[in-house]
């Protein structure tokens, strides 16, 4: 039998996460997805199967910020943007959904950043 690749062992871990985790209307889910030089952030409700707040490294407004800054501040910022619009669309509280990936690194710095901004999870 073949060895798994890495990005299918990860798929594997997301989905067996998401099996116990989702995103309601009171606690949406903050999914993270990390690619090798750009990291992304949604609040979605999954009952109503819909996106609330987005950030990433690849945002127009927040490009300016995060020119000169290393992967993990970077991750920060968007942690702490994502915070930002989550609380403008009502969201207080959130299910951290970490992808898969493992919890250090770029997306620790982006967990940390939102509960900076003001979310709790």
């Amino acid at each position: 039998m073949a060895k798994e690749s890495r990005s299918e062992g990860r798929k594997r871990r997301h989905a067996r996460v998401r099996k116990k985790i989702a995103g309601t209307n009171e606690r949406p889910r903050l999914n993270v997805f990390r690619s090798l030089e750009h990291i992304y952030a949604q609040v979605i409700d999954d009952e109503a199967g819909h996106t609330i707040a987005s950030a990433s490294t690849v945002d127009k407004t927040l490009r300016a910020d995060l020119a000169d800054k290393s992967p993990q501040e970077q991750a920060k910022l968007v942690g702490l943007a994502i915070a930002e619009r989550a609380k403008a669309g009502g969201v207080e509280a959130v299910v951290f959904d970490r992808g898969g990936y493992p919890y250090h690194g770029r997306v620790k710095a982006l967990a940390d950043g939102s509960r900076e901004g003001g979310l709790a999870f």
